[in-house]
């Protein structure tokens, strides 16, 4: 059971195109917009979608392969954990983010022209 610990697994759709970041040091940093859907009856007996958005952040060669083949729309497969931070805003607010910190990806979907066989 110890590995189940902070282990979050998701599929969805990118929200927008991955917005790599080069840091001073080097290291690359990617962020990128996940949204997954779940669906239920309403009570009226509708079928209604539900999405809900994930920040994922990913690093080094791992953020490098994200931003070159997760574009916008494409289906993907996540594993990662589960983390918050705060932060102060130039005017004093203090603000939260939670976030999934991406340990591993798995492309879905239909192959794009971009992809290598």
């Amino acid at each position: 059971m110890s590995t189940l610990r902070n282990k979050v697994q998701l599929i969805g759709n990118v929200g927008e195109n991955p917005e790599l970041t080069v840091l001073e040091n080097g290291k690359k940093v990617v962020r990128l917009s996940l949204a997954t859907n779940s669906y239920y009856k309403n009570a009226q007996g509708k079928k209604v979608q539900s999405t809900d958005w994930h920040t994922l952040v990913a690093w080094g060669k791992l953020a490098e392969i994200i931003e070159d083949y997760a574009a916008k729309g494409k289906e993907i497969a996540i594993e990662g954990k589960l983390t918050s931070r705060s932060y102060e805003t130039k005017s004093g607010d203090k603000r939260y983010i939670t976030e999934i910190i991406v340990n591993e990806v798995v492309l879905l979907g239909a192959k794009s022209d971009k992809e290598v066989a």
